[in-house]
């Protein structure tokens, strides 16, 4: 293939949109399991503690297989990668439909560390658009590759729909749904023409590793990444839970679930916008600023009404400090240092994600989901020390920053 830079304008802007779609199948997806999973493991593990293990062990996977996958597709390229995640996805919603037929847990959790492993993949639908997009429109092509995700606003609804599909296997027909998304991921892969890394770019290793994350922008960008995932993670893998433990039904769980991730991707189609307008740090600042919010009205009362708007807080905040994190990294590397740094980057944030998916369950089983909210709060305060303190430096000492 012929590199990136040989490609037209308009085949640059092809991708992004097959990629937006490919991310669209994907969240939506995720979302229905994030509606689901929980409640599947309370339904199958003999120790309700644990009912966030799978889903807990599906973020392992993403952490486990960041790394992995992003020097196999430093070698075979962005499409081959994704065909190869997607392939072990299928596996695993197959073997989900099995573990819930047969009421086991332990098989479930196997299979969405599988459904994990293609998460892991998945990921890289953002980085693959900064590949593939010149650098003016870097920002705005990780936006809206982002905000193919809005997409996934009907998982929830869909999870809804689908639970009951497979008579007598609650919750089974969820993992149909996702297969066939799955399918469709890998339809829509073959028209993305994404050019393989160079000679060059397979063979340099650029500066060492610990230089690159030694960067304070990689530093800023690495915190942002974490907090904010691992937040949301930590209040979203519980709000079934807590919903559940306040009266309220699945269709209103799926339905707060469904305005969350709507709320999670919606603004990213002008994120970009407000990143090349105010900076990449200032949104960030919103977005932990928007989470706080969250934890106030989450702790203000358990009503649906409390659920839906924290929900959609929360998601707007992840929204902003996300995309912006990810900006942040693609501006800490070169050409032949993306595959290790993106790897350390997207390892980093995802073990942090799989320890707050695990450790969900278990708080609110122990310290309820009130103080689980006040817990969130110090990790807040971490990060805009660190937005505040690289905002300093920027305008002190520009060349330092970066």
């Amino acid at each position: 293939m012929a590199n990136t830079g040989a490609m037209s304008r308009t085949s640059r802007r092809r991708n992004v949109l097959l990629l937006a779609l490919c991310q669209a199948f994907f969240m939506t997806a995720t979302s229905a399991i994030v509606t689901s999973a929980a409640l599947i493991g309370y339904q199958l593990s003999p120790d309700k503690a644990l009912a966030t293990l799978p889903l807990a062990v599906q973020f392992v996977a993403v952490m486990a297989v960041t790394v992995p996958a992003s020097l196999l597709m430093k070698r075979i390229g962005r499409r081959d990668g994704f065909t190869v995640g997607l392939c072990l996805g299928l596996v695993g919603a197959g073997l989900a439909i099995v573990a819930i037929r047969e009421s086991d847990f332990i098989l479930f959790c196997i299979a969405c560390f599988l459904v994990g492993t293609f998460n892991g993949f998945g990921q890289y639908y953002r980085f693959a658009a900064a590949d593939t997009a010149e650098n003016a429109f870097k920002s705005r092509a990780i936006s809206l590759v982002m905000a193919g995700g809005v997409i996934a606003s009907i998982g929830p609804l869909l999870a809804n729909f689908s639970k009951d599909l497979l008579p007598g296997d609650v919750f089974a027909g969820v993992y149909v749904l996702i297969a066939i998304l799955y399918v469709a991921s890998l339809v829509t892969l073959r028209f993305i023409n994404i050019p393989r890394p160079g000679i060059e770019e397979r063979q340099s290793g650029g500066r060492p590793l610990h230089r690159i994350m030694r960067q304070p922008l990689f530093l800023v960008a690495v915190l942002g990444g974490v907090v904010g995932y691992m937040m949301m993670s930590l209040l979203m893998s519980s709000t079934p839970l807590a919903m559940q433990h306040e009266g309220h039904d699945f269709f209103a769980t799926a339905q707060v679930i469904q305005w969350h991730v709507f709320a999670m991707f919606a603004p990213a189609f002008f994120t970009g916008h407000l990143i090349r307008r105010f900076g990449t740090l200032n949104i960030m600042l919103a977005g932990t600023v928007l989470i706080a919010i969250c934890v106030i009205i989450n702790v203000a009362g358990v009503n649906l009404v409390h659920f839906w708007i924290g929900g959609m807080m929360l998601g707007i905040g992840w929204c902003f400090l996300f995309v912006g994190a990810t900006n942040l990294v693609t501006e800490t590397y070169t050409p032949a240092e993306k595959a290790k740094t993106q790897a350390a980057n997207d390892f980093i944030v995802f073990g942090s994600v799989a320890c707050a998916a695990l450790l969900s369950g278990i708080l609110h089983e122990l310290i309820g989901w009130q103080v689980m909210n006040y817990a969130v709060l110090p990790f807040l305060i971490i990060v805009l020390l660190a937005l505040f303190t690289m905002l300093r430096i920027r305008r002190r000492s520009p060349g330092l920053a970066e």
